[in-house]
């Protein structure tokens, strides 16, 4: 393996939200061999949207595919995808977007399995753009021409609102985009430093608790079943170790099925990871866990980054799957 750090502890990593320091890990010739655990470093992020591996390694489900998990923290793909470059980490989670990027850029990144999708429900997902009622803003052409922000510039955020303000007959070129945290956003509308954001939860529950109104559910608008992020590595390293990608594909994909066929348990894992509210998050809106890439989803939403001009060239999602 490339650098690990410290084998196991990994939810008590979730709890301290840092990262966990150590050494090299042997080469012992494949997952569980001779009855050893191999060690892997993923990066994920603290967000809802990685339940479902924390879910996997509470359960032991990495374990009984001879991987020894821990979970390295950052706080955003554009940290992550490097470091899995570099070797850093043998394995990432990000959204989808960035790994088209990514692919846009020459970098050699394989997406393995979902991490988490849309919950395809217009009335009610796990992120919105959100105003205040008196913006007047009541539909997505009504942000064309108005300052909207997004955690991340020229990503997934952008290209899904610049979407739905197409589809309702809006200008999205005319949107000012705005980068800031999530943490910060509900403050942000309520105060009128920006006309509207787009939230995910449980930053959208927060907001709506403060009296902001939903503009739209931007990922449901633009696919039902829209693939919002994925685990991935990067080639030279699915090549190297064929049988610890393997391992960790069937560990993950695992991991999403039970996440998905126990929802409640996936909600309670967020609070060994995260600072979120007991009350919101009783009932706040959590995204699929889908055990399948959705190919036809992928690719419209590669075609979308295309089309709204954040990748250079058209891609092709079957070159970026292994």
């Amino acid at each position: 393996m490339r650098r690990t750090l410290t084998a196991g502890g990994a939810v008590t990593a979730l709890a301290l939200m840092t990262a966990c320091g150590g050494g090299d890990a042997a080469d012992d010739g494949g997952p569980g061999s001779e009855g050893e655990l191999t060690e892997i470093t993923v990066g994920v992020m603290p967000i809802v949207d990685t339940a479902a591996i924390w879910l996997g390694v509470e359960e032991g489900i990495f374990e009984e595919h001879g991987l020894d998990v821990t979970l390295e923290v950052a706080q955003g793909g554009a940290a992550i995808a490097p470091a899995v470059v570099s070797g850093d980490y043998d394995f990432g989670f990000s959204n989808t977007v960035s790994l088209f990027i990514a692919a846009d850029r020459d970098l050699p990144l394989t997406l393995l399995t979902p991490g988490a999708a849309t919950t395809g429900d217009t009335s009610e997902d796990i992120g919105a753009v959100l105003t205040m009622p008196e913006t007047g803003i009541e539909a997505p052409a009504d942000l064309e021409g108005r300052s909207v922000a997004v955690n991340t510039l020229n990503n997934i955020g952008d290209v899904t609102i610049s979407e739905v303000v197409a589809q309702d007959g809006g200008d999205p070129t005319d949107i000012s985009f705005v980068e800031m945290g999530f943490p910060d956003m509900p403050a942000a509308v309520a105060s009128g430093e920006v006309d509207a954001a787009w939230i995910l939860e449980p930053f959208s529950s927060i907001a709506q608790e403060q009296g902001a109104e939903v503009v739209t559910y931007n990922f449901a608008e633009t696919d039902e079943n829209l693939l919002i992020a994925g685990y991935f590595t990067d080639e030279p390293f699915a090549q190297q170790e064929p049988e610890v990608v393997d391992a960790f594909t069937a560990a993950m994909t695992e991991s999403l099925e039970h996440a998905q066929q126990n929802p409640d348990e996936a909600r309670a894992i967020l609070s060994t990871y995260t600072e979120i509210d007991d009350e919101i998050l009783e009932r706040m809106v959590m995204p699929e866990f889908p055990a399948e890439i959705d190919r036809e989803s992928l690719q419209h939403l590669a075609d979308l980054s295309h089309e709204h001009g954040l990748i250079t060239d058209e891609l092709d999602v079957a070159e970026i799957i292994r």
